[in-house]
This record gives C-alpha cells, sequence and structure tokens, in this order.
C-alpha cells in the first residue's frame, strides 16, 4: 500500500500563534503515524510561485492522510493556524514502485 502526503505551502502573519498550532497538531498525528518530511526549511523557488514555508507530512496510508484532516483534533488545531496564516493543502497518494 503506498504512503501518502500533506504538501502544503503556507504563509504565516504571526509566528508566535503558529507555535500553538504546532503544539495542538501534533496529537493527531501521533495518532494517524504522520512523520515530518520537510518542515519550513530553506526553499529555492525555481518555477512558478510559492508561499514562504513548505511543509510536506508523509502518511501511511491515504486513508490515514485523509481521516488526520478530517479529525476533530485536527480541525481544532487547524482553527488555531487559520486567523494567522494562508495556505494550500495538497493531500497525494505517493507512488509505490
Amino acid at each position: 500500500m503506498p504512503k501518502a502526503y500533506w504538501v502544503a505551502h503556507v504563509n504565516v502573519s504571526d509566528p508566535e500563534a503558529y507555535e500553538h498550532y504546532k503544539a495542538a497538531n501534533a496529537a493527531p498525528f501521533a495518532t494517524y503515524g504522520a512523520r515530518f518530511i520537510v518542515r519550513g526549511g530553506a526553499q529555492e523557488v525555481r518555477e512558478g510561485a510559492s508561499k514562504s514555508r513548505t511543509v510536506v507530512i508523509e502518511f501511511p496510508s491515504l486513508q490515514a492522510a485523509q481521516e488526520c484532516y478530517n479529525s476533530a483534533e485536527y480541525q481544532a488545531a487547524k482553527a488555531i493556524r487559520d486567523p494567522i496564516s494562508e495556505g494550500d493543502l495538497v493531500i497525494v497518494e505517493g507512488y509505490d514502485a
């Protein structure tokens, strides 16, 4: 079964408040087996446009990735993030060669 990923591009307007979001998302991410692959490191946009922060989170399956996003726990964390950030999030199934 292929893994799945959340791929997010985010601009954060209040980094201090964003730390509260990060603390709140830890529990649902642990529950659904999430593992950070990229967490806002240095980036260089070569084509198109992107936001200032890129995050890639690996999940054991597409179902786990979707269930995490839809969980009450993650939605509570997202409610902290929404007023202080603008972003794009894609949930994508990985390639299992």
